[in-house]
């Protein structure tokens, strides 16, 4: 191990004790002069920077230690002593000051001697996570525990490869997930990263972008920074910031890594940035500032709980240099604090000299501020949690005796103070329970803090929530949102998206070749709604629904059928009516004179039931109009089949009558005698009753039925009546027009009959209005959507039952209203010259 570790020297601070205690900070943060050659011996390391916050943790693992060589109910009668050595924020020093501490070799030594066992059984670091990685490969090897105080990368968790290493201070994975939730919180999708580009920020940055991804967050651009970049690489980064849309950035890197960056973006004056810090920076004194307020100001992060330690004040104003030592670190303190020098260099004129009487009462500096300590009561609790293993190992307990040695002081081997280490759990003076997990971690928990300018000028690090591991879900995170300022001393919470939210009504296009954040916003299709901010999809409208005019919700689609409170409805309904009330009219007159000539000569009771028909004809157009049902839709149907086939019952028993009696050529032959009433009425019932055969038939097998259709207009609903069996449709209307072709034919071969009052003319001119009105109703019908082809089927009823009436009633009515010398039998006999037709 001698031969190994070779012999080299590195300042520090001791005092002896029964039990030593290792400790290594990152007193100063830079390390100058990197000699890269293998070829010769490095020179021993030059540090510049001297880091108060660093110091102040050392000054707290020695104020601990004191405080529990004082107490007698932890490790009674023992003293523990500490060896602090100084890291540079180096990797390769931290792994020297380790190996240092490892070897127990110190300057006041002239001539090391190699000892079995290590001298120290635990050490107390690092802050960064490249440097505690460094030092716990190493101390692993001998089975020595480490316990750090701000190292907070999830890689140190994998006991595998790291099984020594405790922490008093908890896993960014939990960091990372409070950061992740932090950020969807407040609606950021679009967000720049700065890692540290080390073990640290690769591995904090990592889990962070694997989180907030999975909640749709995407990573503008991801830079990393350490404190060895050149000027040029920096500038490069700064160049992302700027020309980047995104307005948030998070910054995963220890504050020495961060510093020479933030130090440029306060140069070129880069302000409108919401800088999210992690714990290693967030409360850093450097960089918050009043200098760098304008474009660091209000930054938010998550920090370790804060905790103030009473008696530490009076204990860091205790502290006095040494002027017997130019190279001590509480003589750099003391010259840091008042800007003098111990040098007595005759080239040193431009500083005062330091007398070491200087009052530190006198100064005003946030190294003496003892209200909010994080780091520093990381390594309180670390330095309790070593000497609470150190007593269950060296002590047992016994009721009579109490605590008592059982375990030889002057031999303890690191592995047995590691084993010990791991069921550490004890209640501290600040009532918190101690203890570590299967992976050396405690249990997480911050405090979220925000920069924010007192009215003296001074950057404050104000707690504006908390995130607790432990609490219940839905109870980790609690945010004050009214005590948080934003960057630009602002109270709303700034945006960061690639492209504005897509507001309800609108889904998401993403853009060809971009991040998912970056996207169009397009208007949801007719009869597709979304009522979501920035939705993927929109949702298609169920059947009977469509969309608003905004398209975010689907709104029952307008019913329509002609109704009896519509104007068209009102018309055709009140046209119906006059019609039938006509019809029934022109019967009362015929019955007022049915003992005339003309009444009797057109055959009364033919005459009779054909108004009976036509009424029928107008009352049936009335089942059309209304909401279609069941029983509407049946009736409109059989109903109007079955009247204008009794119609043209009539007509074509009249029109056969009336051919027979004309046709006649011998006068001893009584013909009239084979189509007399009795024959009428049967050709009558003959043809309605193969009509109700059809109909039966159509409601048997396939009966009309209401229907909504959808087809004909998208936002519209139209209820119709379905006709059930196309075919037995077309055999009602097929037998009708059968019917009125016959009864046109017959007709046509009467009209040139003498006579002065020939019925066959009128029946082929009604016949002929009633074929065009049906010929012309078949491509309106198809060709009138919704309501309107339910008008235009009453329009064609109606057209052709007023065509039927006046053609072959009007003209019997004008003769007999305002013609009655004509209504004689003599005039009716007096046979007409044929005329050509």
């Amino acid at each position: 191990m001698c031969k190994l570790l070779g012999e080299f020297y590195l300042p520090g601070l001791s005092e002896d004790g029964d039990i030593i205690i290792g400790g290594v900070f990152p007193i100063y943060n830079k390390e100058l002069e990197i000699n890269n050659s293998f070829t010769t011996q490095p020179p021993p390391s030059e540090c510049a920077s001297f880091d108060l916050r660093a110091f102040r943790w050392t000054q707290v693992m020695i104020f601990a230690i004191n405080e529990i060589n004082q107490d007698s109910r932890i490790l009674p009668n023992v003293t523990l002593g500490y060896r602090i050595h100084d890291s540079c924020a180096s990797p390769s020093q931290a792994l020297k000051a380790a190996l240092t501490l490892i070897n127990g070799q110190e300057k006041n030594i002239p001539e090391f001697n190699c000892k079995e066992g290590s001298p120290i059984p635990a050490i107390i670091g690092e802050s960064g996570s490249s440097q505690s990685i460094a030092i716990a490969r190493t101390v692993t090897s001998f089975g020595i525990s480490m316990v750090s105080y701000f190292s907070t990368c999830a890689c140190l968790s994998n006991k595998q490869e790291f099984p020594t290493f405790f922490r008093t201070v908890p896993s960014d994975l939990f960091q990372a997930k409070a950061l992740a939730q932090f950020v969807e919180h407040f609606g950021w999708t679009w967000i720049g990263t700065i890692g540290g580009d080390n073990e640290y920020g690769q591995y904090g940055i990592q889990a962070f972008s694997e989180l907030v991804q999975r909640s749709g967050i995407c990573i503008a651009f991801s830079e990393t920074i350490l404190r060895t970049y050149s000027k040029e690489r920096i500038l490069k980064i700064v160049d992302t910031i700027k020309t980047s849309t995104a307005k948030v950035i998070l910054a995963f890197a220890s504050e020495g890594d961060l510093y020479p960056l933030l130090k440029e973006v306060v140069r070129q004056n880069i302000t409108g940035i919401q800088w999210i810090a992690s714990e290693a920076w967030i409360t850093a004194a450097r960089p918050s500032t009043k200098d760098n307020f304008k474009c660091l100001g209000g930054t938010i992060g998550f920090a370790s709980r804060k905790m103030a330690i009473p008696k530490l004040k009076n204990f860091l104003m205790s502290l006095r240099p040494s002027i017997h030592s130019t190279f001590d670190f509480v003589n750099v303190f003391w010259e840091t604090i008042f800007g003098c020098t111990f040098n007595n260099d005759s080239s040193v004129f431009s500083t005062k000299r330091c007398t070491g009487r200087e009052n530190l009462q006198k100064v005003n500096n946030s190294f003496f501020d003892v209200t909010q300590l994080r780091v520093s009561y990381n390594v309180y609790k670390a330095v309790y949690a070593i000497a609470h293993a150190l007593h269950s190992l060296l002590f047992c307990e016994d009721e009579l005796l109490g605590a008592y040695l059982c375990a030889n002081v002057s031999n303890i081997e690191p592995w047995q103070l590691f084993q010990h280490l791991k069921e550490v759990r004890f209640a501290n003076r600040f009532d918190e329970h101690i203890y570590f997990d299967s992976n050396g971690d405690p249990t997480a928990s911050y405090d979220i803090i925000n920069w924010q300018m007192k009215q003296n000028g001074s950057v404050e690090h104000v707690n504006v929530g908390y995130f607790d591991a432990s609490a219940p879900a839905g109870k980790m995170f609690m945010i004050k949102e009214d005590s948080i300022i934003w960057h630009g001393n602002k109270t709303k919470v700034p945006q960061s998206v690639c492209s504005e939210s897509c507001p309800p009504g609108s889904r998401k296009a993403v853009q060809n070749g971009q991040h998912t954040c970056c996207f169009d916003c397009l208007p949801c299709s007719e009869g597709e709604v979304t009522n979501t901010t920035d939705s993927l999809e929109c949702m298609k409208c169920p059947l009977e629904y469509w969309s608003s005019k905004d398209s975010q919700s689907c709104i029952l689609k307008e019913i329509e059928f002609l109704s009896f409170k519509d104007t068209m409805g009102i018309i055709l309904m009140t046209v119906a009516l006059f019609g039938a009330c006509i019809t029934l009219i022109i019967a009362s007159t015929f019955l007022h004179h049915k003992d005339t000539p003309i009444v009797k000569a057109n055959n009364s009771e033919l005459s009779f039931l054909l108004l009976f028909s036509l009424v029928l004809c107008f009352l049936c157009s009335l089942t059309f109009i209304g909401k279609p049902s069941v029983w509407s839709c049946v009736l409109r149907h059989t109903v109007f089949g079955i009247t204008f086939v009794l119609c043209m019952s009539c007509i074509l028993a009249k029109t056969i009558v009336v051919l027979v009696a004309f046709k006649a050529t011998v006068p001893q032959m009584n013909v009239m005698k084979w189509f007399g009433p009795v024959q009428q009425r049967a050709i009558v019932c003959a043809c309605t009753f193969i009509q109700i055969l059809i109909c039966i038939t159509w409601l048997i097998v396939a009966p009309p039925f209401p229907t909504k259709y959808t087809k004909y207009h998208t936002s519209k609903v139209i209820l119709e009546c379905n006709v059930g069996s196309p075919i037995a449709f077309y055999c009602v209307l097929g037998y009708i027009g059968i019917l009125a072709c016959l009864c046109f034919a017959l007709a046509f071969l009467a009209r040139k009959l003498p006579g002065n009052f020939n019925e066959a003319k009128l029946i082929t001119f009604s016949m002929l209005i009633f074929c065009a009105v049906w010929l012309t109703f078949i491509p309106a019908y198809v060709s009138s959507p919704g309501k309107y082809t339910v008008a235009v089927e009453i329009f064609a009823i109606l057209s052709s039952s007023f065509g039927l009436l006046f053609c072959i009633f009007g003209p019997k009515c004008y003769i007999i209203l305002f013609k009655p010398e004509k209504n004689t039998k003599r005039n009716l006999m007096r046979k007409l010259p044929s005329k050509k037709i």
